[in-house]
This record gives structure tokens, sequence and C-alpha cells, in this order.
């Protein structure tokens, strides 16, 4: 295997080796703490544009499952590993990470001390960085320019898909897909709702006229006050009164929709153990959670309330809004690292088509 190089924009630089696709790679550099999940990692649209390193340092031991996969691609810019396992077991597996990097087109970096990377981030904040090969150029100016741009734009659907349940539909639900998840498709379908999903720019007069009794506006990647237009047309379906269960991106676009801030947090939150506390009752879940911006809780709108906030930074988790049909949080209820008690947030959101 080649040598292979991280340079950050501050100019620090880490040897290590090139594994998966051979080229360079920049994008912004954030870390996951997962100790497992690395297939619904690289797959996840919310980490379109991203460098992500796995703070764990073992990463391919089952191999590749299919089935754990988010999406069909993979939406890292680059992937980043202490080690990987060259020799996977697991009765499930159906391939090795090397190949399957190689054949999604993302480069590799491993052999490098992921945990001082991690402190350098924690510590300074998320930055840019690029991973080059031995003899390349170690120039800063493409780093320090990069910026994520399109991120919605190139994760969302290109058309509306009608997807049923099996039995009866219980629910028609709209999805407004800002980077949807498989995992929380499969949510969605177990609880018995039949799917619209649509494209993320979809008017709300077209969602309207579907006649369905709610809408899931998913987690996606990106800035949200870059999608002025989304949120637009989330007011208007809030002025309708249409029931809404809101995740992630979409926690956050319902929440300047009705005249809140959002800003970027310094190193996100992504990871399957983000402790947040449920202030109705001052329970604590440990939560999967993918997002490097959130919503300001200081001067929150009137109307507006904390329904979950994060124990270890006291970051927005969640919002209530009085006397409006929605259920808005920052972690993800859906992923199979995730809260299994959280099932009543999709009970309230049941309680409000119901009606």
């Amino acid at each position: 295997m080649q040598k292979a190089y991280l340079i950050l924009e501050n100019g620090t630089i880490f040897e290590g080796t090139g594994f998966g696709a051979t080229g360079e790679a920049v994008g912004e550099i954030v870390f996951t703490t997962g100790m497992a999940g690395y297939l619904e990692t690289l797959t996840d649209p919310c980490f379109y544009g991203q460098i992500v390193v796995q703070t764990f340092p073992s990463i391919g031991n089952y191999g590749v499952l299919t089935d754990n996969m988010e999406s069909s691609s993979a939406h890292v810019k680059a992937y980043i590993v202490r080690e990987w396992c060259q020799e996977p077991s697991n009765y499930r597996c159906e391939g090795d990470l090397d190949t399957f990097l190689k054949q999604k087109n993302i480069v590799g970096l491993c052999g490098i001390d992921t945990r001082q990377l991690t402190k350098i981030i924690r510590e300074n904040g998320v930055m840019n960085g690029k991973i080059v090969s031995e003899g390349a150029s170690f120039g800063l100016t493409d780093i320090k320019e990069y910026s994520i741009e399109n991120a919605i734009e190139s994760v969302t659907c290109t058309q509306r898909s009608v997807i049923k349940p099996e039995g009866k539909a219980k629910f028609k639900v709209a999805v407004l897909d800002l980077g949807l998840r498989n995992s929380l498709k499969a949510q969605l379908l177990g609880r018995g709702y039949e799917l619209t999903v649509l494209p993320a720019f979809t008017k709300a007069d077209e969602i309207l006229g579907l006649g369905v009794d709610g809408v899931v506006i998913t987690h996606g990647p990106g800035d949200p006050a870059a999608y002025g237009q989304i949120v637009s047309e989330i007011a208007k379906l809030n002025e309708k009164k249409m029931p809404i269960f809101a995740v992630g991106m979409g926690h956050e676009l319902t929440a300047l929709a009705h005249g809140a801030k959002t800003y970027k947090l310094k190193y996100g939150h992504r990871g399957a153990n983000q402790p947040v506390e449920y202030i109705q009752t001052g329970k604590t879940f440990i939560t999967a959670q993918n997002h490097g911006f959130g919503v300001e809780n200081i001067a929150l709108p009137q109307g507006a309330k904390p329904s979950f906030v994060n124990v270890n930074d006291k970051s927005c988790e969640g919002l209530e809004y009085e006397g409006e049909p929605i259920v808005s949080v920052q972690f993800n209820p859906e992923l199979d690292g995730g809260p299994l008690d959280t099932s009543f947030l999709y009970d309230e959101f049941e309680q409000f088509m119901s009606k």
C-alpha cells in the first residue's frame, strides 16, 4: 500500500497509508464515536461533503452487510480509520471494507493517530482537510476555500414515489426527503404508514393536495439557513395545521419556519452515545445523532419551548410548539444504534394525525 497524507487547514500533517480508492479528496473533517455502524456511516446522506474520522480504533471487523446500508450510495468525501480489518468475520459478511471503498470510489486513509486528530477537532472545531498520495502538492489554498454546497440537492430523490406497508395502511404520510435513511423508511413502514416520498423542494400546495394524514421531514446534510425555500413551504404547512414529524435537519428547518435561529456547533454530535434529557419527565435517553448544526435555545420564538436538551452541552435536542401538531427532535429516533424507548414520539405523531 502507498503512503498517503492528511493535511489540515491549520497546516498540521498526518502521515499514513492509503486504502480504498486512490486519489485526492478535500472535505470538512468530522469525527464519529460509534464502535459499530461503519456501513451506516459511509452510506448516511447526512455525511455528504465530509471526511469522516472513526474514533474507534479498529473498523471493518464484520465486513460489508448490505442490509446495514442507509442508502445505495456512499456519501462521504473520504474515510479515516486507525486500522481496518482485512479479514472480516461474520456469517452475513458480503465483502471487505477496502473493496467496498474502491467500488464506491471513496478515498481511505489508515495508520494515523486518530485520537490526536480527534483532539485537534475537539479543541479547535471542525476544519477542512485534504488527503493526498505521496508526491502530491501540500498546498493549503484549495483546503481553505472548500465549502459544502448543494448538499440537500445532491442527496434528495428526483421524483415522487409511493411505498406501501404490509397489510392495510394505518396512515398516509408524505415524506419530504432531505436525505432519507433506510432505517427511517423501515420504521415508518413498520408502523403501517403508506409513504409518499417527495423531493426536498416540493411545494406545500402539492403536499396538501395529496390528502395525506401527516408529513415527515427527514434528516439531511448542509447548513439549514441556506434553505429558505424549504423553510417557506414548511411555514405554509404549519399555517394549515398539518401534523408534522421533523427529525434532524427537518427539526432545524421547522424551527426556522417559526422564527428561531440556527448555528454551527463547534464539532457537532456524531455517534451512538449522545445523552439527551426529556424535560417533561427528567428521563435521559442515549441517542444516535449525526448533525453539525443546532437550534439556538436562547430567545426561542413565542409558543416554542424545548422538549429535549443535550446533557453534555445543553444544546436544544427537541422543540414543542404550543397549539401546533408538531413532533420535532434533533436526534435520530429510528436508527438501530439509537434509543429503543422513544416510540412515544411516533405515538404522539399518530395522535395528531388521528385528530
